[in-house]
């Protein structure tokens, strides 16, 4: 697959169709605008991640990890600022049903709960007894329920986080915000990652990264709890990361692959590669956007990238 990535070199305009947008299945052609471009719309960090996007404000939160920073691009000025550093190392966020920002903190090692009046609350930093290895990506169900995993991502060296020795194994949990209950949700993974609720909540996708095989499952929603575990998509060359639905039921996927690979691809929910989004840098990490939630921002590496579509995100990722 070639990508001319040129384009990222120079300030010139993107003729339309945009050429690193790929249909591949008829299913994904609806969903291209013909007339809208990749846009990189802030640069110059060092690994971002995180994207959430905040529509009564209209700005989008992310994280720059190893420079320990919460960043706030505006989207009206396009500018970008910083909102709070140090932030634990923040990693996954996302927004609550009340509109607060949940986010997964690779250096403490907790996840927190940013307050309407800009109080920080940390809603789990334990399971029995024992400090979690570090929260790393989030989603919130429409019961209010936090699902998030759990991965040990900040602890594996002290770029991320603080190097230290994991002492429970890695797995996904279900959080009662009311009750403060921590509840095992996945343990069938082995790096356990990326996270997401088809539109209808009745399926649970997690992204595993461990060093092989890197796949992406999907779990059948019973009374509340994920079951029948099953492989969903395994794409190659690279692998997911973070992941989000749209209201269609497909799934969005942060792609590492090396250059030509790089980007977002999109899996229809029978499993089936539908389209890429190519970016020149690895993508970690997405969120729908914009008034319309039809914006999708990508976390990408040193960038942060925009693209208009013809899809909406499901709330609550």
């Amino acid at each position: 697959m070639s990508h001319d990535t040129s384009r990222w070199d120079r300030s010139g305009p993107i003729r339309y169709p945009d050429p690193d947008i790929l249909v591949l299945d008829e299913r994904f052609r609806h969903i291209v605008l013909g007339h809208a471009a990749i846009e990189r719309v802030a640069t110059g960090f060092r690994f971002t991640e995180g994207p959430s996007y905040f529509g009564d404000t209209r700005q989008l939160l992310f994280a720059d990890i190893p420079n320990d920073a919460l960043l706030r691009w505006d989207e009206i000025t396009g500018q970008t600022t910083t909102l709070r550093q140090p932030c634990g190392n923040i990693d996954g966020n996302t927004r609550d049903r009340e509109g607060r920002l949940i986010s997964c903190e690779l250096g403490s090692r907790t996840l927190t709960r940013t307050e309407h009046d800009g109080t920080i609350t940390v809603l789990a930093s334990h399971f029995q007894g024992v400090q979690l290895t570090g929260p790393n990506d989030v989603v919130v169900s429409r019961d209010g329920t936090i699902w998030f995993s759990d991965n040990g991502a900040g602890i594996r060296g002290n770029y991320l986080g603080d190097k230290a020795e994991p002492g429970l194994p890695y797995r996904v949990y279900k959080l009662d915000p009311a009750t403060r209950e921590l509840t095992i949700a996945v343990d069938d993974m082995i790096r356990p990652n990326g996270l997401c609720f088809s539109p209808d909540e009745k399926r649970l996708y997690v992204v595993d990264t461990p060093a092989e095989p890197k796949i992406t499952r999907v779990y059948d929603m019973v009374d509340g709890m994920p079951t029948n575990g099953r492989l969903f998509f395994d794409i190659l060359p690279g692998w997911a990361d973070g992941i989000r639905c749209d209201m269609e039921g497909n799934v969005w996927a942060a792609i590492t692959g090396g250059p030509g690979h790089d980007g977002v691809a999109i899996i229809a929910p029978d499993g089936t590669l539908i389209g890429r989004i190519l970016l020149p840098e690895r993508c970690a990490n997405l969120a729908f956007g914009g008034r319309k939630r039809n914006r999708l921002f990508m976390t990408a590496s040193q960038s942060v990238y925009a693209l208009y579509v013809e899809a909406q995100g499901v709330p609550g990722g």
